[in-house]
């Protein structure tokens, strides 16, 4: 009854939410169309992006530009939610929204290093982060250096890390990336107990290991084909956290001598046993399946808990890769069974 009570006015706001949330078959009518303008107008008429996509004109049709304006509708969502979320809720939130900063640093050092001409691009950004975030964009678009992006995040938890790549030689994109992502994941870990308690705390933990688990299996799977890297290479790349995966089928996994010896491996698993991961799909989206079925099944077994935030912000985001992929398709003239199978859709 207690959940009940805590979680009604959210529940009812994320189910209304959910309502607006493009549907397979919306993206069966998206991959059907034949241009970007197309697209926007869709979306305008179908779906809740009309909010953000209200102004645009045809001179911001390009594929960064949209990816940035429908990115608002997420922040807007956040938003939405944390409004309605007592001071516990706001905390989980806080540990979510380190994504989004993660993300955020990434691109940065991305710009930075590439010495791109027009560096930076973050006032639709601004207004979100000054409000719920620990990072000052204004302090990020004066870094010129990676030095100088390192030092404007002093006062944040990322500087720590961060700062101990100084004494590395020949440090690279690459280096911030990992160092980034392996901080977040063993504080998101750590922090969760700080945040959540009991049935909530055991329903994030498990959301939280499995992606933690599916992700070293996916870096695992591509260090392998893509860069054939060797063993105590592909170790230095994983989080060194294991929920259902046990540390010998890691070693067995990381050691496989193939990617044959892999597959073979990884039906092993807790998650080769539940889940197909030879066949029609890629590893990426076998990982994103895993995810979703997950994710909606705590939902759908625990509404009224922190599940329903999780959720909703899982399949937003997962919204918003599927529609900036299927754009980018259009705007290659794809064919629609093309586009759909970009986006994981099927083809009729």
């Amino acid at each position: 009854m207690g959940n009940l009570l805590t979680y009604s006015g959210i529940v009812t706001k994320i189910r209304a939410m959910e309502a607006r949330l493009l549907r397979e078959e919306n993206f069966v009518e998206i991959a059907n169309l034949h241009s970007v303008p197309e697209v926007v107008n869709y979306l305008r008429d179908n779906s809740s992006y009309a909010f953000v996509l209200g102004d645009l004109d045809e001179s911001q049709l390009h594929r960064g530009d949209i990816e940035k304006i429908l990115s608002g509708q997420l922040y807007y969502d956040y938003s939405k939610i944390y409004r309605f979320c007592n001071l516990e809720q706001r905390k989980f939130l806080k540990l979510y929204i380190k994504r989004y900063e993660i993300d955020l640093i990434n691109y940065c050092f991305r710009i930075v290093i590439n010495h791109y001409e027009q560096p930076f691009d973050l006032n639709y950004k601004k207004q979100f982060f000054d409000r719920y975030s620990q990072i000052s964009i204004e302090k990020l678009i004066m870094s010129r250096t990676t030095d100088e992006l390192v030092e404007n995040l002093k006062g944040t938890e990322y500087y720590e890390p961060l700062s101990r790549l100084r004494d590395k030689p020949s440090i690279t994109l690459f280096d911030y990336d990992l160092t980034l992502d392996q901080y977040y994941f063993s504080q998101v870990w750590k922090d969760r107990k700080k945040v959540l308690k009991k049935k909530e705390l055991e329903l994030y933990t498990r959301d939280c290991g499995t992606k933690l688990d599916l992700l070293n299996l996916q870096w695992i799977y591509r260090a392998k084909k893509y860069y054939h890297m060797q063993a105590a290479d592909i170790y230095s790349l994983l989080v060194p956290i294991h929920y259902k995966l046990k540390t010998e089928q890691v070693k067995d996994l990381v050691e496989s001598p193939s990617l044959d010896e892999f597959e073979v491996q990884i039906q092993k698993t807790y998650y080769g046993k539940r889940y197909q991961f030879s066949g029609e799909l890629t590893i990426e989206q076998t990982y994103t399946e895993c995810l979703h079925k997950l994710y909606v099944l705590d939902k759908r077994r625990n509404p009224y808990s922190i599940a329903a935030i999780n959720t909703y912000l899982f399949l937003k985001e997962e919204e918003l890769r599927k529609l900036t992929t299927a754009i980018e398709c259009i705007r290659y003239n794809l064919t629609p069974g093309e586009t759909l199978a970009y986006v994981g859709g099927k083809a009729i």
